[in-house]
């Protein structure tokens, strides 16, 4: 091993539960991903390399929640061995779809899904790795922006804070001259509350915003969900978009309680 090699900070890339888009999104980066290649050396990747090398690393990404004892377990052991953590993604960041299964008992989705549910050893909840561990910087999405996760690879690499949008997919919809769905269509979006990184794809196409980037640094999603209830929109059309990638975002979670809460006291007055 080349002096060379040994100064290059050694990256280091573990799952939990998830369903590995992320780290797809870093291997479908191709012609920069060579460039990452020669800035660090990877050292720990499944997706990747057959080659596994133990820690310290220097950079790790972690992909997915904590759903099991033994991955509660297992990511104390990766913040003992690494310098930096970055989390990708909703399941990362916000527990991701599976946190559906807090609202819901989860012995009832293991009776309905296994065989022999006995085997299975899983939490109650499915929970972001920073309430685990200490995180040194989140990077939402589902899946993550690879030219975000580039920007924070480079970052780190180079010893500088990642640069990268705070604002709301709003402001792109804005930039794109896209005609607001909300407005125009009376279509229910999350656009003025969710964090921008996609591009605002779906208002571009008559769609509206469901959250896949979590909530943006601004968030007022009790004004935004009030605002939509006064306009006649249903709690029932609601829900949904706040229970999605990001549902146990503290935002978005307290939102959807909200509803919830709502629903209930309107059901008890009938």
């Amino acid at each position: 091993m080349t002096d060379t090699v040994r100064k290059r900070p050694r990256l280091a890339v573990f799952k939990f539960a998830s369903c590995d888009g992320c780290q797809l999104s870093l291997l479908d980066c191709e012609d920069e991903l060579l460039a990452v290649a020669d800035a660090v050396q990877i050292a720990y990747f499944p997706e990747a390399s057959s080659r596994m090398e133990p820690g310290p690393y220097d950079v790790t990404l972690v992909e997915g929640s904590i759903t099991t004892p033994h991955d509660a377990h297992r990511i104390q052991e990766v913040r003992r061995i690494s310098r930096t953590i970055v989390t990708i993604g909703a399941c990362a960041t916000a527990g991701g779809i599976q946190s559906l299964k807090n609202w819901a008992n989860h012995e009832d989705y293991l009776r309905c899904v296994y065989a022999r549910p006995e085997f299975i050893s899983t939490l109650a909840t499915s929970t972001p790795i920073a309430d685990h561990i200490k995180v040194d910087f989140e990077l939402r999405g589902c899946p993550v922006n690879r030219h975000q996760l580039l920007e924070v690879l480079g970052a780190l690499v180079n010893g500088r804070r990642p640069r990268l949008p705070s604002h709301s997919v709003c402001l792109d919809c804005k930039r794109k001259g896209t005609v607001c769905v909300e407005v125009a269509q009376g279509i229910p979006c999350l656009g003025p509350v969710t964090h921008s990184g996609c591009g605002a794809i779906c208002p571009s196409y008559d769609r509206g915003c469901y959250g896949c980037f979590g909530p943006a640094a601004q968030c007022n999603c009790e004004s935004l969900t009030n605002q939509y209830l006064d306009s006649g929109t249903n709690i029932e059309t609601l829900l949904p978009l706040l229970r999605n990638f990001n549902a146990a975002a503290p935002e978005f979670r307290e939102a959807s309680n909200r509803l919830e809460e709502t629903a209930q006291e309107r059901g008890n007055k009938r």
